[in-house]
């Protein structure tokens, strides 16, 4: 397989993940990002915790879709997330004057 092979691949997953996103994200009441991921999730619950002075956030997400590309399963009932970094939780506003693009722009 070529660099412009593997390129190409690449931003074809990146387009089937974009268009499946914007066909769930109306399912979903929150938008969570960590460091790593980004999530969407009808309910989302985070705690800050600290151990041995180092603070941490410990997420857990009910009914959530993942973004990642090499999932083969993108949907899952719970999920735990412990992470270091911030924790960004955005709950979305339902209406139909905010709709996600149904193409996406250059570059996607």
């Amino acid at each position: 397989m070529s660099a412009e092979d593997l390129e190409n691949y690449e931003t074809d997953m990146e387009l089937q993940l974009y268009r499946e996103y914007r066909d769930v994200v109306g399912l979903f009441s929150y938008v969570v990002e960590t460091e790593r991921r980004f999530y969407l999730a009808n309910k989302v619950d985070v705690q800050a915790r600290s151990a041995e002075g180092e603070v941490y956030f410990d997420l857990t997400l009910q009914d959530a879709w993942v973004w990642d590309v090499y999932r083969s399963a993108r949907f899952v009932k719970n999920v735990r997330v412990i992470t270091f970094k911030d924790v960004n939780v955005e709950e979305l506003v339902q209406s139909d004057e905010l709709q996600v693009p149904k193409d996406p722009g250059p570059g996607l």
